[in-house]
């Protein structure tokens, strides 16, 4: 009497069915892994944005002028590095905003110049 021969492996249909399961896994995955990338960077624009804003501040109550450019911060050794802007990827991209006041000179703010809106409709540019 012979023995049987053992198939070892998986059939089409039990492939089948685990690869329409790890699709329906995907499609409900996926839109929330995009939505918290974009959240991480306006999470992370905000931040750039208020410690460039401190260190202006501490720019202007140390030497009473404000920096003729975000890069004067790096060079007196306020600043390691200008931040990148995380929705611009680009260090570049920042807009230097002049003091309100006619009589100075300089960056007394920063705004992004990222185009677009952030998920809650807020314009880039405004934060």
């Amino acid at each position: 009497m012979t023995t049987p021969l053992l198939r070892r492996g998986f059939t089409l249909i039990e492939m089948l069915v685990v690869l329409s399961i790890v699709a329906l896994l995907l499609t409900l995955a996926t839109p929330r892994y995009f939505g918290s990338l974009e959240k991480s960077r306006e999470v992370a624009l905000k931040e750039n944005l208020r410690v460039m804003r401190v260190t202006i501040d501490k720019f202007y109550g140390d030497k009473g002028r404000y920096p003729d450019a975000l890069q004067e911060l790096v060079e007196a050794g306020y600043l390691r590095e200008v931040p990148m802007d995380p929705v611009t990827e680009s260090v570049s991209s920042w807009v230097a905003v002049p003091p309100k006041q006619s009589d100075q000179q300089g960056v007394a703010d920063v705004r992004s110049g990222a185009p677009g809106q952030s998920r809650d409709g807020t314009a880039f540019a405004s934060f």
